[in-house]
């Protein structure tokens, strides 16, 4: 038999796995801590335009033949 606090591989995760667990509880915010901040939105991005539409940059040529062209 073994000794008191040994144990074989199974009973080893379990601890390893309680002992993260615990580790991520304390990261969390209780009751008693700061409310975390609010969610931030996303910046949305610039629609690229349609291959066939007139360029942004005021050339009057479709934006493919224009600011579109591939390097």
């Amino acid at each position: 038999m073994s000794a008191k606090g040994e144990g074989g591989p199974a009973e080893r995760r379990f601890k390893d796995r309680r002992d993260k667990e615990r580790k991520h509880q304390k990261q969390l915010p209780g009751e008693d801590d700061m409310p975390l901040p609010p969610p931030v939105e996303p910046i949305a991005a610039d629609a690229k335009p349609d291959r066939n539409a007139p360029c942004h940059c005021g050339s009057g040529k479709k934006y493919k033949k224009c600011c579109g062209k591939p390097s």
